[in-house]
């Protein structure tokens, strides 16, 4: 059985089918936050068209993350296309906490060096109703996030 995890948006709710084969860390700790509430409410922050929509900072800026250690790289064969759930991260690759990305469109820039961990796979208009900008004027919100039963 594939794992999900639903993401509703307070533009509707997305399906996002879990690698834990590809990412194994990385699906443990969103899981983890997700089933905390750590999500809940978190704004949308950097939602740049034709590249990605950036979310999971409690601060709203980017500047922040749970107060969980950092988790190490799992770099796969994931490539960064439409619908790709990747892990955010600073410059250090051992970085990534709680914040992630959906990827709006071929981002393979990326691929190698940010750890994807899961695919939309149904819902996918709703993240693209993501209010726009750095960050949006308006942002869009997590309404929940948690794993589906």
């Amino acid at each position: 059985m594939t794992e999900k995890l639903i993401l509703k948006l307070d533009t509707g709710d997305v399906t996002i089918e879990l690698m834990p084969e590809k990412a194994p860390n990385h699906v443990a700790r969103v899981k983890e936050l997700a089933e905390e509430g750590f999500y809940d409410g978190v704004k949308l922050h950097r939602v740049i068209d034709g590249f990605m929509a950036q979310m999971g900072c409690p601060k709203g800026n980017g500047t922040g993350g749970s107060d969980k250690p950092n988790i190490a790289a799992e770099f796969n064969d994931v490539g960064h296309q439409r619908g790709v759930c990747s892990m955010a991260r600073a410059q250090d690759p051992d970085s990534a906490n709680s914040q992630f990305f959906i990827c709006f469109d071929d981002a393979s820039f990326l691929d190698g060096q940010y750890t994807a961990w899961g695919q939309v796979v149904e819902g996918m208009e709703n993240v693209d109703a993501a209010a726009r900008g750095e960050p949006p004027a308006e942002p869009t919100k997590i309404v929940s996030m948690r794993v589906a039963a």
